[in-house]
This record gives C-alpha cells, structure tokens and sequence, in this order.
C-alpha cells in the first residue's frame, strides 16, 4: 500500500450523512383538528461524524448506521403526539445526536400547508459537541 495513502489516513476524517425528504405521518399541533387526524411532515437531516479507521478497510461494524437513526426517527415521529413542532424538532435531533461519534447534527421538519398561503413552515434545530447546552436545550422541549 501506497505510504502517503496511510499517512492520510491516519488523519481524522470527518464525514456527512444527509437525510432529505424523509415523508412521515403523526399528529402535530394544538388545534382540536390537528390533535384528532395525523398529518404530513417532512423532515431533512445532516449528521456530522468522525470516522473510524475501520471504515476505510471495509469494517461495516465501525460504520455509523444511518438506517438505524432512521428508523428510530421514523418510530419516534410516527408514534408520537406533539403540540409544538419545536417539542418535535429537538426529539428527532436528540435521535440523530446519540453516538459518541456525532461532532454535529441538524435537524429540519416542515409542516406543509400550516400556513394557507405558504407551501410550509419549517423549523431547524442544531446540535454540536463541542457546545455547552444541549441537554438544556432538550430539556426544555420535553
């Protein structure tokens, strides 16, 4: 093997996984209407993480599971019952924010046709590693 190729690559690497589109159903909002018949959410996410070695030798145990994350959004989203969608946002973040790898994750949920003359309304929460806070944040959307 090439000696740069293992110079490099014991370098920390960081890498993006992003989640667009994700189409979900629960129920979301305080109106009576709302509480009583699911509606449409559409959630974005990126997740930043540091790579471990074994990725780049094909180790699929080292990997972050991307799947995995999204199933338990999907679950989470799903099963739920929210009234604000800042409750909502800050629950799928701490999802994508649980792995001692996660350096950074965002999380955006649209709620279409919240609004009569919008195609949507959205709502974005960040989380870093390298903040104090998050807890607090989370704390206070629960």
């Amino acid at each position: 093997m090439n000696p740069d190729y293992q110079t490099k690559r014991k370098l920390k690497h960081e890498a993006k996984i992003r989640i667009r589109g994700l189409r979900l159903r629960t129920y979301i909002g305080f109106n009576v209407e709302e509480r009583e018949k699911k509606q449409d959410v559409v959630i974005d996410i990126e997740i930043s993480y540091r790579v471990p070695e074994g990725v780049f030798d094909d180790e699929v145990g080292d990997a972050l599971n991307y799947r995995t994350i999204t199933k338990r959004v999907i679950r989470l989203v799903e099963e739920g019952r929210f009234l604000l969608l800042e409750k909502l946002v800050a629950d799928v973040l701490e999802v994508c924010s649980d792995h001692p790898d996660i350096v950074r994750s965002e999380v955006t949920i649209q709620k279409p046709h919240a609004l009569r003359f919008a195609d949507s309304v959205s709502l974005t929460l960040e989380y870093r590693a390298d903040r104090a806070g998050r807890l607090n944040l989370l704390e206070k959307a629960s």
